[in-house]
């Protein structure tokens, strides 16, 4: 701006110059040319006088350069001439002046002299004789003047170019620093320029705009982080070209970035061919969705374009995690695949005993033997059949069960009665000890925890071996021990023990019976009760299940269990 205005203001006064001089000269010019004219005439009318008293006499005395005389005859004959000889001179009786001095007594005239190449000036008198005096004068013309006057007026408008140049910049640094200091926080305190009042007032309010703008999107950034840092989904969005633009807390964890990764490539934080091929699909307009593993964990990606006119503007990413999922999935895969082995079983034995008892094929001594194979293997999936009802309605959290005071000892006590046939056909013995013990839980669980433990110590114990129940008060919690002096678990499948028809020892499992299920619905049960359990055991030298019930357990937490 500085320049812009320096060179306007030194152009403006360039020009101003250059015009004032022109103008000047040509004032001069014409004011001198009427000085000459005067000083010609005045001259003309003292030679007109002097010469009708001297006549030739005074002429020849005269020694003029630049005044040209001469002395002319009624009938145009040059008589004399100063600066010429007058005998070998034309006629002038036709001259413009002299024909004018003939008629009115004086006469003027100028041309331009070819031969000079001046303007001349001529005045010319008639005497009383009737002969004409006559003077003239050269006069430059305009461009030869300026021709002449060309180096002073050069030095002049250097002289004045230099001046305007140091005033020009001058001026224009004044003009530009108050603009150039104005204060843009502060508009409405500027006070320099009055013409500037409506644009600060107009900085003024857009100021007052963008601060509100920019608070609004302050509340609204910082709402949208706190509610996306918040979630437990991943979420990450990108522009057209696949650079971050903002990406949550969550998404940062399980990428291991930092907030850094904004502005980069999403390729920069995961490379994988299967996530390349479907972030292009999704470039192109389609919905995409893949399944990936972080950190030992499954997690869905869908990935969403999103549009603004039919124009790509960027696409969202959300991770979220289907581990669980996809456990339940493979869980109520296996469950099926289980249950129809489980039930086959059975249903072949049925099937066969029932087929060779229909041909006759069979002893009449053998029939019972038949018979009760098919009652105990119906009774199996019976027992089946309930159990897997039970623990579905476990997996619903039990919500219809009414929570009360149960009585511990008395579930062990009536644990131990329905059991000791059982056990006595073997030669296990069973001890309970322990005093009577309240919790909060729901009867039929308790007892179900505590039946199914003991009922799995009888039938992976040796015979003639001992189950051990035991109840221990602490302060806030009652611990159930049952240990066996059975066969044991090995290390390696102890964490599979409460899986849903897992048998570590699955020929022994078919010999003892049962359905595969016990342990789970104590798992399940201890879950919705918020009870603890644990296992330790020794291949071949028994194994010891403790299960700690709280004695209170909070109202908000009834029901919650984390099935």
């Amino acid at each position: 701006m500085k320049k812009r205005i320096f060179s306007y203001m030194f152009r403006t006064v360039l020009l101003t110059l250059l015009l004032g001089s022109c103008a000047v000269m040509l004032i001069l010019y014409n004011y001198f040319g009427r000085v000459q004219l005067d000083q010609l005439r005045t001259e003309s009318k003292m030679t007109a006088e002097a010469v009708e008293k001297d006549g030739l006499n005074y002429l020849y005395k005269l020694h003029l350069t630049k005044t040209r005389i001469t002395w002319i005859a009624a009938d145009g004959t040059v008589i004399y001439d100063n600066q010429g000889d007058a005998s070998k001179m034309g006629n002038h009786g036709d001259r413009p002046e002299v024909v004018q001095a003939l008629k009115e007594g004086i006469g003027e005239s100028s041309r331009y002299s070819e031969t000079l190449s001046r303007q001349m000036l001529y005045n010319a008198r008639k005497l009383p004789d009737g002969t004409v005096i006559r003077l003239s004068e050269g006069r430059d013309s305009v461009l030869r003047a300026a021709f002449a006057a060309l180096f002073p007026m050069t030095l002049v408008l250097a002289v004045l170019l230099l001046i305007s140049w140091f005033y020009s910049s001058r001026m224009s640094r004044k003009i530009v620093q108050p603009i150039n200091s104005f204060d843009l926080d502060h508009p409405l305190e500027n006070e320099e320029y009055p013409e500037l009042s409506p644009f600060a007032h107009r900085i003024y309010e857009q100021q007052k705009q963008i601060q509100q703008q920019k608070e609004h999107l302050y509340r609204s950034e910082k709402s949208f982080v706190s509610v996306t840092d918040n979630m437990k989904e991943g979420l990450i969005l990108l522009n057209p070209d696949g650079r971050i633009l903002t990406i949550n807390r969550p998404a940062m964890a399980l990428l291991n970035t930092t907030a850094g990764c904004v502005g980069k490539d999403i390729l920069y934080l995961e490379r994988r061919i299967e996530f390349e091929k479907a972030l292009d699909l999704a470039a192109k307009g389609n919905h995409q969705e893949l399944i990936l593993s972080y950190s030992g964990r499954s997690y869905q990606m869908d990935i969403t374009p999103v549009y603004n006119n039919d124009s790509l503007t960027g696409m969202v990413l959300l991770l979220f995690d289907v581990t669980d999922r996809i456990k339940a999935e493979q869980m109520r895969k296996e469950f099926s695949a289980n249950v129809s082995h489980e039930l086959k079983t059975p249903l072949h034995t049925i099937s066969g005993c029932a087929e060779l008892l229909e041909s006759g094929e069979v002893k009449p001594e053998d029939t019972k033997k038949f018979i009760h194979t098919i009652y105990t293997q119906a009774h199996r999936m019976i027992d089946l059949v309930q159990d897997i009802l039970y623990i579905s309605h476990l997996d619903e959290g039990a919500q219809d069960l009414k929570w009360e005071k149960t009585d511990l000892m008395g579930a062990v006590k009536k644990a131990v009665d329905q059991l000791t046939p059982t056990a006595a056909q073997r030669g296990i013995r069973l001890y309970p000890t322990g005093l009577s013990s309240d919790i909060d839980g729901i009867p039929r669980l308790v007892e179900s925890i505590v039946y199914n433990l003991i009922d799995n110590a009888i039938k992976y114990n040796h015979n003639n071996g001992a189950v051990y129940i035991a109840l221990k008060n602490r302060n806030d919690s009652v611990v159930l021990t049952v240990e066996d002096t059975g066969i044991g678990i090995p290390e390696e499948d102890q964490y599979r023990i409460f899986e849903r028809f897992y048998r570590v020892d699955k020929s022994h499992s078919r010999e003892i019976g049962g359905t595969g299920l016990g342990l789970s619905i104590v798992k399940h049960a201890c879950q919705i009760l918020h009870a603890k359990i644990r296992v330790d055991s020794t291949l071949g030298d028994g194994s010891t299940f403790t299960v700690t019930f709280l004695k209170d357990v909070p109202e908000d937490l009834r029901g919650t269990g984390n099935l």
